[in-house]
């Protein structure tokens, strides 16, 4: 490592007299160090200083125009909390107070005048070492920090993978395509997106909210898949499959399951309060109320055994009438501007052609908002 700190170093040599400056660039070349600047100006030190980036600073205490003192605390402002840089004050004063405020200001080691050249050769290789070691271990944690943020990346991958599969999964109980979850998660993530959330969110709610009817994996299927008008015992126990889904999802710490736990158990809460749960308006979680209105397009548009498809102007004057009863009116408003603005029949399609997208869907980057909360 000696051979490597001698032909790295970047030392700065500070001291209003040109001799004394020699004769430390002389003791530091004579042992091997290449990289020295000198200055007899302190007024110049600042401007060099962010140039040069020194690994060690050597500076006398006793200069006009500025001293020591003030010129060791104007660089220490310069450099990033939590990096070492050493600087060594040069001084004849042996006064404890003197040497007190210097440590105080930053200064890891003093030499005094007149300077022994052994003394003063050990005491720059010391600090340079240490200084070299910091630098050393802070790549490290930073390969480090970026190995963890790979790692988690790849599980955060696994997991959204994961849960793809399990809302097919539960998709396919009563809808043989197993599409209509992915068409939900991908309207739910365009409508918030077009009410301005950040895009992180936009991700959790388009990875969340394909969850919405996971609970139906715990309602028989002669309820499930019955053709005729449910009674009203059979509707209880359909009306169940929110907490059904709410208790599978729930206990996790990550996000994007929170977020699926919160559409799973409130996405029939209506913003009137007539709901499941009775729940209303913004007491309804976001990516609920968000899901809720994209469930109910979704199913209006396709054929059911039960019903045929509705078009596309008579899905959206349905769900206007619920305006302010089911729905959240400011999610019906941004449902017709994005009906306007594209073909929302044909999002099996984009599914096909977008996949999981991780930037917003309509806006450029730019035009992102980031200000409203899915929480």
């Amino acid at each position: 490592m000696r051979k490597d700190i001698l032909k790295r170093s970047k030392i700065l040599i500070v001291d209003d007299q040109k001799a004394n400056v020699d004769l430390l660039e002389n003791i530091l070349r004579e042992h091997g160090f290449l990289g020295i600047q000198k200055l007899t100006d302190a007024r110049l030190v600042l401007p060099l200083f962010a140039d040069f980036q020194p690994d060690l600073v050597m500076l006398d205490l006793r200069m006009p125009h500025i001293d020591g003192l003030s010129l060791l605390k104007q660089l220490r402002s310069q450099i990033p909390e939590g990096t070492y840089l050493p600087f060594v004050v040069i001084t004849a004063d042996l006064a404890q107070r003197v040497r007190q405020e210097a440590l105080s200001l930053g200064a890891k080691d003093f030499l005094t005048k007149p300077v022994n050249h052994g003394e003063v050769v050990l005491r720059v290789y010391n600090l340079l070492e240490t200084r070299f070691l910091y630098l050393k271990l802070d790549e490290q944690n930073r390969e480090l920090d970026e190995r963890v943020r790979e790692r988690t990346r790849e599980l955060e991958m696994a997991q959204e993978e994961m849960l793809h599969h399990l809302a097919l999964a539960a998709d396919y109980r009563d809808d043989l395509t197993g599409l209509h979850a992915q068409r939900v998660g991908l309207l739910a993530a365009l409508l918030a997106e077009k009410i301005g959330i950040a895009r992180e969110e936009i991700r959790l709610i388009r990875g969340a909210a394909p969850l919405h009817d996971l609970g139906k994996i715990g309602i028989p299927d002669h309820i499930l898949l019955k053709a005729d008008k449910l009674t009203p015992q059979e509707f209880d126990v359909v009306k169940t499959h929110t907490a059904i889904g709410g208790k599978i999802l729930a206990g996790s710490s990550f996000s994007l399951l929170k977020v699926a736990e919160q559409i799973a158990r409130y996405h029939h809460e209506h913003w009137d309060g007539s709901g499941y749960l009775s729940i209303k308006g913004d007491n309804i979680p976001l990516p609920a109320r968000l899901t809720s209105i994209a469930d109910t397009f979704d199913i209006l548009t396709h054929s059911r055994p039960y019903k045929p498809a509705s078009t596309l102007e008579e899905a959206l004057a349905e769900i206007q009438k619920e305006r302010g009863r089911q729905f959240d009116p400011a999610l019906v408003d941004a449902l017709l501007q994005l009906a306007s603005a594209r073909d929302l029949l044909q999002l099996d399609q984009a599914l096909e052609n977008e996949g999981l997208p991780e930037a917003p869907i309509l806006q450029e980057p730019d035009q992102a908002a980031t200000n409203v909360s899915v929480a």
